[in-house]
């Protein structure tokens, strides 16, 4: 693979990204209070489990919130370029415009997966390092070079985890076009890990370290902020994250021998 080339291709999608988005230039004020009234609105709900409550599964509201960044910068990630891209298969399908993708000297999981960029989403992930910054002052943390180590390598295998979740649910579309559908039902088992996975009952825990592993995704890397994570909980993040992305891309490339031209 060219990186040079890929990456070029990657600044191209950016400038057009935001020179569309640009046209609008009050849009951008609208997201930023749309996101701003959205976390405050989780921390709010996040509170009420509080009220009442010192500690729910072990940890405190302070800690809690961590998590609440972790998932405000997570779903932010999501917004800039899983849902503005992903969602764009069934439409490539259904007009038979994924013909002219796979006939771009380029590859298509590439394209697909990074051809548009969403300002409102990169807002929401400032937003998700300014309440985990504010985190690290109420509960008096400092990160060490190891601790911040680990904390990007289980963003990245997080990150890596839910645009397989997402790719591999988008790349069903080639079979069942309404498949799409089932990216909300995913983002309403996302919401859950606003909350300390150890709040949750043990089959539901067993549920989001399996079936979704929404442990992964957002428990982890507040548990490595904490000092909390054993080194098995990263090495294990990191082998699923890998497994995650083998299997997304494995799963598209068999799914392109079922794919029939428009022109076919």
């Amino acid at each position: 693979m060219n990186i040079k080339k890929y990456l070029k291709v990657y600044s191209y999608f950016n400038y057009s990204s935001f020179s569309i988005e640009l046209e609008y230039k009050i849009n951008l004020l609208i997201d930023f209070l749309t996101s701003l009234l959205g976390l405050v609105g989780s921390i709010f709900l996040l509170s009420i489990f509080f009220s009442n409550t010192y500690k729910i599964g072990g940890w405190n509201f302070n800690q809690a919130l961590i998590i609440q960044g972790i998932y405000t910068i997570l779903n932010g990630v999501t917004n800039t370029w899983f849902n503005p891209n992903l969602k764009e298969i069934v439409k490539y399908i259904r007009e038979g415009t994924l013909d002219y993708v796979l006939l771009k000297p380029i590859d298509s999981q590439f394209w697909i997966s990074f051809k548009r960029i969403s300002p409102t989403g990169i807002i929401e992930i400032l937003l998700g390092f300014f309440v985990l910054s504010y985190c690290f002052y109420i509960n008096n943390i400092s990160l060490t070079i190891f601790s911040f180590s680990f904390l990007v390598i289980t963003l990245i295998c997080s990150i890596s985890i839910l645009y397989s979740l997402w790719f591999l649910i988008s790349a069903t579309t080639i079979w069942f076009v309404k498949t799409w559908n089932a990216t909300e039902v995913l983002r309403s088992f996302l919401y859950m890990g606003r909350f300390p996975m150890d709040s949750f009952s043990f089959s539901l825990r067993i549920f989001f370290s399996t079936i979704i592993p929404i442990t992964f995704i957002t428990t982890i890397p507040s548990e490595v902020i904490l000092g909390f994570s054993p080194a098995w909980k990263i090495i294990l993040e990191v082998m699923v994250a890998t497994i995650f992305l083998i299997f997304s891309r494995r799963f598209w490339k068999y799914a392109l021998r079922f794919y029939t031209s428009a022109s076919s």
